[in-house]
This record gives C-alpha cells, structure tokens and sequence, in this order.
C-alpha cells in the first residue's frame, strides 16, 4: 500500500521547514567524479524502516558496483514517514540525488514540478511488465517498479459455504446483488460482530486507494480523466452519489463499522468479521491464521466492472542528476528479472513482470499468490495521472472521513469537487 501522501506543490510544505529539511540532509547530491574519472551518485529510498525491502535495494547496489569500475552508486535511505519531505526539501535546496525512489501516484506530481526526468529507455525494456508498475506521464516514461500491491477480499471457505454464498472467482467476481445478498447472510449467522471490514480505521492514502476503487466501480471517479481539468460529475455525479450511500447503508444497516480497529487483518483473524477488504500484503497472516479455508476473493462488481488501486514505489531519476548517464546505466541494470524475483520473494509483493513471476512457485498457475498477480493483470486502475493527485487525495480522505461519519453525501462531495477544481484551476491545470 502506498505511503500517506502529502501536497507536494508549491505551498504545500512552509518554507522555512523545506529549507530546514535540506540543511539536515547528511547526504551528499547528485554525483562526484574521482581521478579516475568514475561518477559516484546517490539514491535515495523510503525504506529506512522496511529491512527486507532495503537488504535487496542495497544487494543491487552492490552488484552493480562490483560489475563495473565506470560508476559508482551509494544508498541512503529514509524513514517513510519523512521520505517525501527530505525530497521535496532536497528539490528547493538543488540537492536531489541522481535516483529516488517514489510512490506511483506522485510521479505526475514530481514531474510536473521538476524533480523527474524522463528515463529514456526504449519501450521494450517493460514488455511483459504489469502497466501500472511503470509511471508513464503524457506519453513518457518517468519510472518504474520492481512490484505491485493488490486489493482483493478475504473470508473463510467453511464460512461462506454454510451461509449459502458462492464464491466469486476472478472471472466472475460478484456482483453488487450478490454481495449485498451476501452481506445480509452472512450478517444473519450471528457469528460475527460485523458480516464485512473495510478497513474504515485506516488514515491517509489508504483512503484513496482502498475506496477510489469501489468509487469508480459504481461508474465515477476522483476526476474526469479525459483532460484532468475538472471533477465535477465525476466526483459528485450519480454515481459518485450511488457510491457515497452504499458506504453509509453499509454502516446504518449494520454491516460494516464506522470506524473499524486499528488492525483490521488481526480482527478478521479473531473472528470478528466475516469479509475482510486488504491487500496482498496480509495473506501470510491469514493464511498462518486459517490455513487451506482462508479464501481470496475479487472485490465485487458495483456495476461498472471491478476496480483495485494500482501503483507502488517505483524508481526514477531527477533533473538535477549531473551524471544521467550513471543513472540510467543503474536502473538498466536493476530491471534485471532476478532483483525482481529477489524483491517478491523477500516482502511478499507482486512481482512487476511475467517474467519474473515465472520464477517465483507461489504466483505460477495453482500457486497461492497467483490470483494476486491475476488481480493486477485485469483490474488494476492507476490513481489519477495528473499532478493535482496528491491535492485531490487529500480531499478525497476528509470527504470520505465526513460521509463515513454520516454528513450529507451531496453537501460533501459538492464541497470536494469545489475545492479540487479550484487548486486546479489556481495552478493554470497543472500544464507542463
């Protein structure tokens, strides 16, 4: 899941801490040339507190270090909670390393404002690659990931058997009837305080990722994504409005909470649900908890197809990189299906290729994890490509916080859209 996103525009952080920010950094920008002519350049990563994921970044590293005397590339990694404030402080300081990596829905965001640079490699470099784990923004690729993260729903198989309710494949998720059918039996049992979980406890960019989905499955959407210009109609629409209802009937009638625990997977692991909506990234839990009854479930079809939120962190270079050639020489390097292999099966994720999922047992045919795989494949929806997404994340998380707690769906996301278009609007549509 991706990190909690902040505005990253101008204004979004006070000067004065961006400033403070850059002057702490202990790290060196962008390159250096020794006597021997080689270039050493930085990379940046928000995996300060993520061991698994940082052992395979800092493998890479040393491999290509050791595969050529030309460059030379040193890690630096960060806490993620202040990852993107170290970058955005680093970019007004002119102290951007060569590589940072960056959560997908930002991509556009730091394009826009000049922290990117395209990477310029030929477009057969990501055949077979998964197309929401490559940050392409008005037709040029920017960045690319090594994974993928994928939303599904999980229950137990005894569970849903003896409550009368079939179990959706991909190939045929539910549909909004079904579920709702399914709701009301599973909520008839008694066994369970509440029939589904959403994970309504979670904050920041969970919000985004977790219930644009099911937005844009009723039909709408965070913006109208022809020009990126507007919500209006997306956002605050029928459909929109259909969505907003269904998540507070969801909760009037008993079915989900408000406001769910803290840890929404140990929950449904104790019992207390009997559909829990989660990422990939809790099936060892599950699995560990339930063994061979613990199913894994496409999110239902609201009407207008089944949607999961795609993009994870992805690698890319800056402007202010002096030695792009070091740069792209490393991330050409790094696309190596085996640093691919080596990522998935250390954290669990999806692996980014075909490629590589061939490798992994768990994601081939009649692996455990392949409908993770299958999910991304044929549901996965980028957040929107525009710039504006961190703003527009930002609202999306208070208007579904308000209608959650049972405000007027009209009022707010009238409200939401009102703000949306006029960021956008003071920011000349975000044009490059």
């Amino acid at each position: 899941m991706s990190s909690n996103q902040r505005r990253l525009t101008a204004g979004s952080i006070a000067v004065a801490s961006i400033i403070a920010l850059a002057a702490c950094s202990s790290a060196a920008p962008v390159s250096s040339s020794s006597a021997t002519g080689s270039a050493t350049i930085d990379l940046w990563t928000h995996n300060g507190g993520n061991a698994a994921e940082l052992a395979v970044d800092q493998k890479i590293v040393d491999d290509f270090n050791a595969s050529q005397t030309q460059y030379k590339v040193k890690l630096t990694s960060f806490p993620q909670a202040s990852y993107n404030d170290a970058v955005v402080a680093a970019a007004t300081a002119k102290k951007l390393p060569c590589i940072v990596d960056i959560d997908a829905p930002n991509v556009p965001n730091w394009a826009w404002a000049g922290y990117l640079a395209p990477l310029g490699l030929p477009a057969s470099t990501f055949d077979g690659q998964l197309p929401s784990t490559v940050g392409t923004v008005n037709g040029k690729i920017y960045s690319f990931g090594h994974y993928e993260a994928a939303l599904a729903m999980f229950s137990r198989k005894s569970v849903l058997d003896a409550a009368g309710v079939r179990i959706p494949t991909v190939d045929k998720p539910w549909t909004a009837t079904e579920f709702a059918d399914a709701l009301t039996k599973l909520k008839a049992t008694g066994k369970f305080p509440y029939a589904l979980d959403l994970g309504t406890g979670g904050t920041g960019e969970w919000i985004p990722y977790a219930y644009s989905p099911l937005l844009q499955s009723f039909g709408g959407d965070l913006v109208n994504r022809t020009d990126y210009k507007s919500a209006d109609g997306a956002l605050n629409g029928p459909a929109a409005l259909k969505w907003a209802g269904w998540m507070q009937g969801l909760v009037k009638d008993g079915y989900m909470a408000a406001k769910s625990g803290s840890d929404a997977t140990a929950d449904f692991a104790n019992g207390k649900s009997a559909i829990l909506y989660a990422g990939n990234w809790t099936a060892a839990t599950i699995w560990k908890a339930f063994g061979d009854d613990a199913v894994v479930l496409p999110p239902p079809d609201l009407g207008s197809g089944t949607k999961i939120g795609g993009g994870s962190w992805q690698w890319g270079m800056t402007k202010q990189c002096t030695s792009p050639a070091a740069a792209t020489a490393y991330l050409t390097f790094s696309h190596q299906t085996k640093y691919i292999v080596d990522m998935s099966q250390a954290t669990g994720n999806i692996p980014a290729t075909t490629a590589a999922a061939a490798q992994i047992p768990d994601f081939q045919p009649g692996g455990k994890s392949e409908i993770f795989f299958q999910l991304s494949q044929k549901f996965a929806l980028v957040r929107p490509v525009t710039p504006a997404y961190p703003y527009i994340s930002s609202v999306f998380q208070k208007a579904t916080e308000d209608i959650l707690s049972g405000g007027d769906p009209k009022a707010i996301l009238d409200k939401a859209v009102n703000d949306i278009d006029t960021d956008i609007k003071q920011n000349g549509n975000y044009t490059f």
